[in-house]
């Protein structure tokens, strides 16, 4: 972590979609380890990744920034899933497992489009010991940072709460509804992009499927942005002509600006297509929101 001489203050604003699910106690790490799909292992202490929970068949259920705080304490960043039903339904895993799950109604999540005071990359911002920490969530569109803190955030802003849903829309980080959650391997969701998934770390939730896909190369569908001139909706069909391409897994409205994310072929022809009546034009994915 380094003080940024550069940071620039801009105007925060509520994130209320975004909830908080700790972990603590002896056994955090290892139970993370043991049911999520990235490599809680190699992560050190102040910093975070993306990571997520998959069906036993290898489907996203949730998808989330994992922060680790110490080798005691670990939280999950739900942008989408509900925390109550993501925490019971990890509870019936604990067993015997010294781990506390809790979900922390007591923080506040805030964002602003500047760049961190402290945060960078990976790296979290903050004292240690003090539960108001940052988060560098920047990309190749500009800076963007997120606070965490007991101290209540400022008010939501509809257009800035749009603009934060396009930004990671664009920089491929699927905002996934409760309709789209448990369809999707993370292949198809292109979660390499985000390097939030391992193919080389120990048993977890739906790795085998996850694992072979990568090796042998089984791969066949990924993430597109698309935009139109109306509003598009999860879970709509993209269609070519008469054929059906993929799906529209997450979408955003800003202004005039209206984006999805599509699961399609990853080898496909470039061809006219459309959602419904609304025609659909693809655009590059931007890239730097990977930690």
């Amino acid at each position: 972590m380094h003080d940024n001489p550069q940071a620039v203050a801009g105007p925060a604003f509520a994130l209320p979609d975004h909830r908080l699910i700790a972990l603590t106690g002896r056994d955090a790490v290892a139970f993370a380890q043991a049911q999520f799909m990235n490599d809680v292992g190699l992560l050190e202490p102040r910093c975070w990744q993306w990571n997520g929970w998959l069906t036993p068949k290898g489907r996203v259920t949730a998808l989330f920034a994992l922060l680790k705080l110490s080798d005691e304490a670990l939280w999950l960043l739900l942008p989408d899933a509900d925390p109550v039903e993501l925490a019971a339904a990890l509870q019936r895993f604990v067993f015997r497992s010294k781990v506390k799950i809790e979900i922390r109604q007591d923080l506040h999540v805030s964002g602003s489009f500047a760049a961190p005071a402290m945060a960078q990359g990976s790296a979290l911002g903050g004292d240690d010991g003090v539960e108001t920490v940052e988060m560098d969530l920047g990309g190749e569109a500009g800076p963007r940072s997120l606070r965490i803190s007991a101290e209540p955030a400022a008010p939501a802003d509809a257009q800035a709460l749009a603009r934060w849903h396009a930004f990671d829309l664009e920089h491929g980080l699927p905002r996934l509804p409760a309709s789209q959650g448990g369809h999707w391997t993370p292949q198809q969701l292109s979660l390499e992009r985000l390097q939030a998934f391992s193919v080389k770390k120990g048993c977890y939730p739906g790795q085998e499927i996850v694992a072979r896909t990568h090796f042998l190369g089984q791969a066949k569908r990924g993430l597109a942005l698309l935009e139109a001139d109306a509003a598009l909706v999860a879970g709509a069909d993209v269609m070519a002509g008469p054929a059906s391409l993929g799906k529209l897994v997450a979408s955003a409205d800003a202004g005039d600006r209206h984006l999805a994310l599509a699961v399609l072929p990853l080898e496909r022809e470039a061809q006219e297509m459309s959602a419904g009546d609304v025609a659909l034009r693809e655009l590059p994915l931007r890239s730097g929101l990977a930690r």
